[in-house]
């Protein structure tokens, strides 16, 4: 069975667990990160030298990397839905999860660091930011606004990666201009199974 380390309220260990819920495997997953602690023992750092979460074994097979977790598993278990199929297809999703790693993530953290858990970043950087996030928010309901879903026509595993952070800004503490198509996608999104399972604990 599929062993899975991470804590839910993890932005990282959401992305991976939208895939394994929507791949429906059966999974065992064991809480780990910040009040959970595990990551720093050696058994673990012996899994992932990185001590963060999240971090599969797959029947011996050890693998970290958020993104990388959830495209393992959509190719193994979710070809042609979460895997597309399609190289054009399948590259289109590769840009959205490399994006949120590269564009969309950063100023997320650091917004959401300084709004929830009281991190103390000057207001020049906290507004540089806040610029930069707004800037991806805005590129991204702008793609939004032509698809149904980050995928296409169908949820696959560029939603697992985005639909993270999406729940986290629309939750974050504070006014934020309106994102119509970023809401669509937002309401259809929690009206899966895997998200209601998934975005229900506290921003912490």
């Amino acid at each position: 069975m599929l062993k899975v380390w991470g804590r839910l309220n993890s932005l990282n260990v959401q992305k991976a667990m939208f895939a394994i819920l929507e791949s429906g495997i059966a999974f065992e997953r064991f809480e780990a990160g910040m009040e959970h602690g595990v990551v720093q023992t050696p058994e673990y750092k012996a899994m992932n030298p990185n001590a963060v979460v999240p971090t599969i074994d797959d029947e011996g097979f050890i693998l970290w990397e958020s993104n990388v977790i959830a495209r393992y598993i959509a190719a193994k278990h979710s070809p042609g839905v979460l895997w597309p199929l399609d190289l054009k297809a399948r590259a289109d999703s590769d840009r959205w999860m490399d994006w949120q790693q590269t564009v969309f993530n950063p100023p997320l953290t650091a917004i959401f660091w300084a709004k929830v858990r009281s991190g103390k970043t000057p207001a020049d950087q906290l507004e540089a930011m806040n610029a930069k996030l707004e800037g991806a928010i805005a590129m991204l309901d702008g793609v939004l606004a032509g698809r149904e879903w980050m995928g296409g026509a169908s949820f696959n595993m560029a939603d697992c990666a985005i639909a993270p952070g999406v729940h986290r800004y629309l939750n974050l503490p504070g006014e934020r201009a309106p994102r119509p198509h970023l809401e669509r996608y937002y309401r259809a999104l929690m009206e899966r199974p895997s998200a209601r399972g998934l975005l229900t604990t506290p921003l912490t």
